[in-house]
């Protein structure tokens, strides 16, 4: 294999690994928006659970039971 021919292949390689590291740099950054978009909606039913009092029923619908109770 003569010096073009290297130098060729690696330009190839170079390339293929570049548009690899494209690829999954956009990948991880997909997943990170996801991580941040599940944290705040782990963060909202936090919030909503600490609001529901110890009879299970939410602070909004403070209705009496049912009259079978």
């Amino acid at each position: 294999m003569n010096y073009d021919e290297r130098i060729t292949e690696l330009e190839s390689r170079v390339a293929f690994q570049e548009d690899a590291l494209d690829k999954l740099s956009d990948v991880i950054a997909q997943q990170d928006k996801t991580i941040m978009d599940l944290e705040k909606m782990i963060r909202v039913l936090h919030d909503q659970v600490k609001k529901v009092d110890h009879s299970g029923q939410s602070g909004i619908h403070n209705e009496p039971p049912p009259p079978h109770y």
